[in-house]
């Protein structure tokens, strides 16, 4: 006899029909009329325009400085033959690459950058500071700091690496290159002066930078203990000539 549920006309038990099972509703999402928009749907068209113009531009730029960087460290190809000079023209001298870190025979050379200035002061007499070391300040700024400037790491020591590269023993430009390289070193030396604690104090802070001299002074790493190695502890000194100051530099007017 088959069973009822009571006051229905269900049937029960294992020869029971089965019910379909109604589908199972999905929330969806439904955007409300009030609800107000953000990130750049909030803007208007004509500003969501601007955004995706200026987001364009950025990864053109991008994509153009890769290429040209690409360029720069491959091999000679025909693109780099017939277009070399705008590839350098890009490049050097603030994105000069440099890849001696993976040398066979890696650096082991300490180079400090110096400087020093002739000032002339508010009596229109002319006086030659003594030599500050940039290369320390750099280290000072560095040392201890989680997240150095890329300005303390590399300018210095690739603008005077651009400088040797463009020049003999005997500071004689031997490539289109030394005039700019020249200008760029200097450039930075007249800016680091310019900012300088001591160079203020010592001029008054109303001197005038008319003339700037370059040196490098190179030592030897000192070999680990276990080594045999006999190096000379000495170090050398490479004065560059002195270069006269353009005026618009020599005021400040330079940024």
């Amino acid at each position: 006899m088959d069973a009822y549920d009571e006051g229905s006309n269900a049937r029960h038990g294992p020869d029971a029909p089965s019910r379909p099972t109604p589908p199972t509703r999905q929330d969806v999402p439904v955007e409300r009329p009030g609800e107000p928009r953000t990130g750049i749907a909030a803007l208007s068209l004509r500003y969501q325009v601007g955004v995706a113009l200026a987001l364009a531009v950025v990864a053109i730029g991008v994509c153009v400085h890769l290429g040209m960087t690409f360029l720069h460290v491959a091999p000679a190809n025909t693109v780099t033959r017939a277009h070399g000079d705008a590839v350098d023209d890009w490049i050097y001298p603030e994105f000069e690459q440099n890849w001696k870190l993976f040398a066979p025979n890696p650096l082991q050379q300490n180079i400090s950058i110096q400087v020093r200035a002739g000032v002339r002061g508010p009596d229109g007499m002319t006086s030659v500071t003594g030599w500050y070391d940039l290369s320390a300040e750099d280290g000072r700024a560095i040392d201890g700091n989680l997240l150095p400037s890329h300005t303390q790491q590399n300018e210095l020591r690739r603008a005077w690496d651009f400088y040797v590269a463009t020049h003999d023993g005997e500071n004689r430009p031997v490539g289109l290159r030394g005039a700019l390289s020249e200008s760029y070193l200097r450039r930075i030396m007249v800016l680091r002066l310019h900012g300088d604690d001591a160079v203020r104090a010592a001029t008054g802070g109303a001197g005038v930078i008319e003339r700037v001299q370059v040196r490098s002074r190179t030592s030897n790493v000192p070999p680990p203990e276990w080594s045999r190695e006999k190096v000379s502890m000495t170090p050398s000194y490479r004065e560059l000539p002195w270069w006269r100051v353009p005026q618009d530099e020599a005021e400040g007017g330079m940024r």
